[in-house]
């Protein structure tokens, strides 16, 4: 029963309730907000005009003025080294240098380096072993024969000394433990101790009876004047004088110019959004005005006069000179044609002309074809029938 029951309404956010306002903020809010509205509606209205005038600028004069200067200068400047390089640079390097350094690396360099490469390899290879041979054999027998037996007696002869220094450092030490350490030792257990526990003892108390002289002397009479003389001194002639200024007239003056630049700067917010709603109340009128005076009757010329005229330009002259410029231009093309190859024939000659096929010479007739019934081919028959 309790999945049945519908959800709860979401309860609205409670919004807490405005301040009240006194007379002060009703007498000041009225005329800001006249004043700065007279103010802030020619403002906005010219700002609006510079923005749509800006937009328009950009969109119809400098965006096709700058594709225009972009195309203009691709073409005078990038496209004919684009054209250079891409059909006479590109070409002529490859046919120059492309293919004969390729030809040059595959058919020459490549095995000179590798004849190189195996010569080098080969003599290193001798290198290292006659390097090994006069350098590093002799040293390595001079090492394992010689250095290392005298460095293994050396070392048990440096052992043995070291045991017998270990032995006399060890005297030594416990000697020197019982002529200096041991009397040292008792000496500060003893005898400095006690004194230095005496010394400090006396310290501390004449350290304790100089701060007590000093407090009932000093601190005592410091105390009783701050608090019965210094205090009320400074509270009356400086605290209540300060606090009194704070309270009744810079809180208040505070208070009046929070309220003045709260109103203004509502007023400003409340008037540029009235004056935008003006702006473009007056930016649709003009619009349609200039609809009105100027792209209607253009729209109707256009419609009524200049279309019709170009249809009939276009199905009157323009179609007729172009098809017979395209027949002039076919009959020039075919006439070049067949002079280049009249050129072609007198210079080089009259092209290979095919043989036409006979059927006896690629083909066997009728007769001669293999057949269901017989076991033998075209190539026995014919073979047979030479015979």
């Amino acid at each position: 029963m309790d999945l049945e029951k519908p959800p709860p309404a979401p309860v609205a956010p409670v919004t807490p309730a405005a301040p009240p306002e006194g007379c002060l903020v009703a007498a000041i809010r009225m005329p800001v907000r006249i004043v700065v509205f007279v103010v802030v509606v020619p403002v906005r209205l010219v700002w609006d005009a510079l923005v749509a005038g800006g937009r328009l600028l950009h969109e119809k004069v400098l965006v096709p003025l700058a594709r225009g200067i972009g195309w203009l200068l691709y073409g005078l400047l990038v496209w004919p080294f684009v054209a250079l390089w891409r059909y006479v640079l590109a070409p002529v390097g490859r046919v120059l240098i492309v293919v004969p350094a390729r030809w040059l690396y595959a058919r020459v360099l490549t095995p000179l380096g590798r004849a190189i490469a195996f010569l080098g390899r080969a003599a290193g290879l001798g290198l290292a072993w006659l390097g090994r041979a006069l350098f590093v054999w002799p040293w390595v027998a001079l090492w394992q024969y010689a250095l290392v037996p005298v460095g293994h007696g050396l070392a048990w002869l440096a052992r043995q000394l070291g045991a017998g220094l270990e032995a006399v450092g060890r005297g030594v030490g416990w000697l020197l433990r019982v002529l200096l350490v041991v009397p040292a030792v008792w000496l500060y257990t003893y005898l400095l101790t006690p004194v230095g526990r005496a010394i400090a003892a006396l310290c501390t108390g004449v350290g304790i009876a100089v701060a007590r002289l000093a407090r009932v002397l000093v601190a005592v009479p410091a105390v009783w004047l701050y608090a019965n003389v210094l205090t009320p001194l400074v509270r009356w002639l400086v605290v209540l004088p300060v606090l009194a200024v704070w309270r009744w007239v810079l809180v208040p003056v505070g208070r009046a110019l929070a309220v003045l630049v709260r109103e203004v700067g509502e007023a400003l917010g409340h008037a540029w959004r009235v004056a935008g709603y003006v702006s473009l109340a007056v930016g649709r009128f003009l619009g349609r005005l200039l609809r009105w005076v100027f792209v209607d009757p253009v729209r109707w010329a256009y419609r009524t006069v200049l279309t019709p005229v170009g249809h009939a330009v276009r199905d009157q002259v323009w179609r007729p000179v172009a098809r017979a410029a395209r027949q002039a231009l076919g009959a020039a093309r075919d006439t070049f044609r067949q002079a280049r190859a009249d050129l072609r024939r007198a210079l080089f000659g009259s092209p290979r002309q095919p043989e036409p096929l006979v059927r006896g010479q690629r083909e066997p007739g009728a007769a001669e074809a293999r057949t269901l019934g017989s076991s033998t081919t075209a190539l026995t028959k014919t073979a047979f029938i030479k015979d």
